[in-house]
């Protein structure tokens, strides 16, 4: 499975949205101003989805002028405290839930089509985050980039920003969006940066496929092997005290859920929900981190990856593996993949993952095996390899000939160049192009 492949160095210039994060600091009670702001966001949100379920023919710019009658509406005046364009972007979160709804419907996709829900609020976060977010006023930053004032009818004061970036080498008009996210372990904020973006790859003809797996997080074509991390796993331990911890001390007879803002911050039973959220939280992150470093490190290594387009949404439906498939964080890392090859302007493609594991990479012999069984041994070419190493080997083989495929054809010969690869069907995972791309 060698190919040679001769490409000069190139750069690809992407123009994206960067993500830089900071926490807030500051005051209990500015926390809880925060709090407000973000249920007033939810009021304005759940008012534009219960205005479209109550009329029919609704657009956006419906919503948007329900926005406007919301902040006037007396019998709400905690609406006209937000800023209104914080108030119209609730209203387009709203809007493209909806229009999330119909794509699904348009494209009769099996099972649930995504109904858009009311948002509730709630103290007790795991992966979750709840968000209000500003445009281009109602907040101002310091010069040195170190503090923020929220200006709008809530005044919330001024917060320090703690972060390891450094925001004043970006301008204010750079800066398209503010947004303040609550998680189990404090306040942040994020700036959404508009920056030109500029990679450089040393193309060296170095092409593999990988094997997404549990035992190894994923095998590639070459034999090498990375380790899947199991983080849920080994946190298990201390989940289930966590757990205990929180079950004994919740009331008898009163539901979980029931007046969560009215609970005492001091409260046993907050404490240990709290604590209960940020362990969740920090598997969150730690699925994450490693997601990021593995793939940007097996992009910065090749100048094409293959990988199989697996239906997690299928694969989880067995509860013998459900857990384990969940812990892995597979489509993340696939996420954060397309999001690299594109950057370097490198081809990423997905391919079917039909018969990778039962066919023969050395003679192409389909060798039937059931899941446990981990060596492929084939009876007809005497071929004997790792399961994975023969999967990966497969997956790499339908890849270049879908590249091939690609390149010999018209438009393949005005695309390659700009990365920009479609799998026959129109999938959209061969382009290397992430939603990703946008918002880091």
């Amino acid at each position: 499975m060698n190919l040679a492949i001769t490409i000069n160095v190139v750069e690809e210039l992407i123009i994206s949205l960067l993500v830089i994060e900071a926490k807030l600091k500051g005051s209990q009670n500015q926390y809880k101003v925060l709090d407000e702001m973000i249920l007033t966001g939810q009021f304005i949100r759940n008012s534009c989805l219960r205005y479209w379920m109550d009329n029919k023919d609704v657009k956006r710019n419906d919503l948007q002028k329900l926005c406007s009658l919301l902040g006037k509406d007396a019998n709400f005046p905690w609406a006209k405290k937000l800023n209104s364009q914080a108030r119209q972007a609730s209203a387009d979160r709203t809007w493209q839930s909806i229009q999330r709804f119909y794509k699904n419907c348009r494209l009769k996709l099996p099972g649930k089509k995504g109904y858009p829900k009311f948002k509730k609020f709630t103290r007790f976060l795991r992966n979750a985050a709840q968000t209000i977010e500003y445009k281009t006023t109602g907040y101002k930053l310091s010069p040195d980039r170190k503090k923020i004032e929220f200006k709008d009818g809530f005044k919330a004061g001024v917060f320090e920003l703690w972060t390891s970036r450094d925001l004043v080498w970006y301008s204010e008009q750079q800066i398209s969006r503010v947004r303040v996210v609550r998680r189990a372990d404090g306040y942040y904020c994020q700036f959404l940066v508009n920056v030109d973006r500029e990679e450089t790859h040393n193309f060296q003809g170095n092409v593999v496929g990988i094997d997404l797996g549990l035992n190894a997080f994923y095998t590639d074509s070459n034999g090498d092997v990375v380790e899947n991390p199991k983080y849920l796993r080994k946190s298990e331990k201390r989940l289930k005290k966590l757990q205990r911890k929180v079950s004994r001390r919740h009331e008898k007879g009163k539901k979980p859920q029931s007046n969560i803002r009215r609970q005492s911050d001091g409260s046993p039973n907050h404490k240990a929900r709290i604590q209960l959220a940020r362990a969740f939280l920090k598997i969150s992150r730690q699925r994450k981190d490693h997601a990021v470093k593995t793939a940007r490190a097996l992009i910065q290594s090749h100048d094409l990856v293959v990988y199989e387009d697996l239906k997690i949404a299928n694969l989880v439906k067995n509860h013998h593996l459900a857990k384990s498939i969940s812990d892995a964080s597979w489509y993340q890392f696939t996420e954060w993949l397309e999001y690299y090859a594109k950057l370097h302007g490198i081809a990423c493609i997905a391919v079917p993952p039909h018969f990778t594991s039962q066919n023969c990479s050395n003679c192409g012999q389909t060798v039937k095996k059931s899941l446990s069984v981990r060596t492929h041994k084939c009876p007809h070419c005497g071929y004997i390899a790792d399961r994975d190493h023969n999967a990966a080997r497969n997956i790499l083989a339908k890849g270049l000939e879908m590249l091939g495929a690609i390149v010999n054809s018209t438009e393949g010969h005005a695309s390659f160049g700009g990365a920009s690869l479609t799998e026959p069907g129109g999938n959209p995972k061969a382009t290397g192009e992430s939603d990703l791309s946008r918002a880091r």
